[in-house]
């Protein structure tokens, strides 16, 4: 059960309601069971509701104390009996939508806190949140239903559209957010993008005047780092996700509903379709193309361009079967040297 110190917590709702929400088909119950939390399959009580999504988990599906569960029609047979099915395509989705019902986000009352600072120029819709320590700059526009957190600092201009969260101690720059947007503590956005002219005497500072273009529903992890771009923007597509400590060098360009995992470092100027995974780790060279659809495995090195709709892993990066037989023949080879050797 969540801690109620942190998690604020609606219901009950009965199981027609929770169905009508995720367009669930009912079994072994009316719809008016009632129900008043989420919980795992092996935590969960008779008042309580889960979800089962992944194999691994079957034994716990089928002995299960949960009141209902959400599950896809292949999984039904292993229910237990007596237990209430939401039956659904998709059944984590699904949960989630259900999680949020329960717990949905809770904002703080709108309202500047007296111990901001709001440049007069700027533009803030009525029902903005400002918090303690934030500094607005001049210029800047922040749409309904926004809140910015404590300690946070926008820069000159910035745009930030409506219902978006920007957490604690963030600071954004030369950035315009479309809405929806979350963005957690501590993430460095619009800064310089790391841009010299080599040279046997030194090096030369390049102007970086481009910005960096957040587009509606992304999500954007701690202490992760966006630059803006050096004259084209760096643009981060609608709905794509961006785990903690990321970085993302200038003119980046992020295609929609990307997952980029933690520790991900993209160089300048490369260029990810739409619907690409980058696992923890992943490195990716500046100044090429991946394709919609790829996904690459942990700590794949990127050199080149990558065509989309595949699985990658490696360095350099390669079709995830042909790795995953360099593997193998890996770990035959040591095999037999260790016996050889004993």
């Amino acid at each position: 059960m969540a801690d109620p110190r942190f998690f604020k917590k609606a219901g009950p709702f009965d199981l027609k309601t929770i169905a009508a929400k995720i367009s669930a088909e009912i079994r072994n119950d009316d719809g008016s069971l009632k129900i008043d939390d989420v919980a795992p399959l092996d935590a969960a009580g008779p008042s309580q509701i889960s979800f089962f999504d992944n194999p691994k988990y079957k034994d716990a599906l089928t002995q299960t104390k949960a009141g209902a569960v959400i599950l896809a029609p292949s999984a039904v047979e292993f229910a237990p009996e007596g237990a209430a099915l939401l039956v659904v395509d998709m059944a984590y989705p699904s949960y989630a939508a259900v999680a949020l019902m329960f717990y949905p986000h809770v904002s703080a009352a709108p309202g500047v806190s007296p111990a901001a600072h709001v440049d007069p120029s700027a533009k803030l819709a009525d029902d903005v949140t400002i918090g303690t320590g934030a500094v607005i700059s001049a210029g800047v526009e922040i749409g309904a239903g926004s809140s910015v957190g404590p300690n946070t600092v926008i820069g000159e201009g910035v745009m930030i559209g409506r219902n978006c969260a920007i957490a604690a101690n963030v600071t954004l720059s030369h950035t315009l957010i479309g809405d929806r947007v979350i963005i957690h503590p501590g993430a460095r956005i619009g800064q310089d993008g790391f841009g010299f002219a080599m040279g046997a005497h030194g090096h030369q500072k390049i102007p970086q005047l481009g910005r960096v273009v957040i587009q509606d529903d992304v999500d954007i992890g701690a202490n992760t780092t966006i630059d803006r771009g050096s004259g084209p923007d760096t643009v981060i597509g609608a709905g794509s996700k961006i785990d903690n400590q990321v970085q993302l060098a200038h003119n980046v360009v992020i295609g929609r509903n990307c997952v980029i995992v933690s520790q991900v470092g993209i160089s300048g100027s490369a260029k990810l379709g739409d619907f690409v995974v980058a696992g923890g780790q992943v490195g990716i060279a500046g100044h090429l193309e991946i394709g919609d659809g790829a996904m690459l495995a942990a700590r794949t090195g990127v050199p080149s361009d990558l065509p989309g709709g595949q699985q990658y892993g490696g360095t350099p990066a390669r079709p995830m079967s042909q790795w995953r037989r360099e593997l193998a023949a890996v770990a035959i080879l040591a095999k037999r040297r260790k016996k050889k050797s004993g």
